[in-house]
């Protein structure tokens, strides 16, 4: 299925079709009118994942923080 986007309001509008088999009245964007593009981000542009294991648990599986980040509370109460 084809992805459409309205590079005036920023909606993303999956399709049947393709843009070119679309009536004209069906090429424009149900929010604000103006005229659908193909969208540009149809695949993921990553190569590898960047953020393996960089949070939470190391590759051991032990956590790699002992206690917890704050000490005291971070508002007064009420």
């Amino acid at each position: 299925m084809p992805r459409l986007a309205c590079f005036t309001c920023g909606r993303t509008v999956w399709a049947t079709v393709p843009l070119a088999e679309l009536f004209a009245e069906e090429r424009r964007c149900p929010r604000c009118g103006a005229s659908l593009q193909d969208d540009r981000r149809t695949y993921d542009r990553r190569k590898f994942i960047r953020r393996v294991n960089r949070f939470g648990k190391s590759p051991t599986g032990a956590e790699r923080r002992v206690k917890e980040r704050r000490v005291k509370a971070r508002r007064r109460p009420a």
